[in-house]
């Protein structure tokens, strides 16, 4: 499973206005791991930036000078994203921003959601945290994700502050593995010893449980699957 987790800096608040893209910053992620691979550019707007965004992310039109344009980018940008899920914390802004910028230059596809999923990490925190905080800054606190480096926003530090933050906040079984790795024990032993991830059979006894059976196609994709990773050399769960 490919991700990107992407976010975006801007002239202003507004495509209304007239504000443009400055800053693009991408992390990539495949089967939930940080790959290393990166997209990050910053953009000439052709146009000034707000005061107030300057106090936010510390870039000025100077800056930005001998910088690109987003039709020069593009098609690297579009390329970079291509048939990934997009993680995106606010993502109708910056979703808004990028298609935008993709109308201008008259692309072909101007929709975000031609060239990869999205999913907002700010409506997703809203359903796990209902009623509290869910800015950047705020999960990072929650999540405990370090991010005293960051003295002003910027593309490329908030993605990467992102990809902690959703990773810790949809760890799931991917926390437990890692929390096993480093303790040297396993979910069982833990649960057998009353600490963490143990559950009151009391809390369990009545649960509806709904089973979702394979299909004969899904079985026989996994099958398939199984004998390319048996060709490639012994799978450790299928051993006699």
């Amino acid at each position: 499973m490919r991700q990107v987790v992407l976010d975006t800096e801007t002239t202003g608040l507004s495509t209304a206005q007239g504000h443009r893209i400055i800053e693009i910053g991408c992390i990539e992620l495949v089967n939930r791991r940080i790959t290393g691979r990166e997209f990050h550019r910053f953009v000439n707007p052709e146009r000034d930036i707000d005061e107030g965004a300057v106090a936010v992310h510390g870039i000025s039109r100077e800056d930005l000078e001998h910088e690109p344009r987003f039709c020069d980018i593009a098609e690297e940008f579009l390329d970079f994203i291509r048939d990934a899920e997009l993680i995106i914390h606010n993502a109708e802004f910056d979703v808004g921003f990028l298609e935008h910028e993709l109308t201008l230059m008259a692309h072909e596809r101007p929709k975000i959601t031609d060239h990869a999923m999205v999913l907002d990490t700010l409506a997703l925190a809203r359903e796990i945290h209902p009623g509290q905080r869910n800015s950047l800054d705020a999960l990072c606190k929650r999540y405990e994700v370090d991010a005293s480096a960051r003295h002003v926003h910027g593309a490329l530090i908030d993605s990467e502050l992102l990809a902690l933050v959703y990773l810790a906040m949809t760890g799931g079984q991917s926390s437990l593995l890692l929390d096993e790795e480093s303790n040297g024990g396993t979910a069982g032993s833990r649960q057998a010893a009353g600490g963490e991830g143990t559950m009151d059979p009391a809390t369990t006894r009545d649960l509806n449980l709904v089973v979702i059976r394979a299909s004969e196609a899904e079985i026989a994709a996994h099958d398939a699957m199984l004998e390319k990773i048996r060709k490639s050399g012994a799978c450790v769960w299928d051993i006699d």
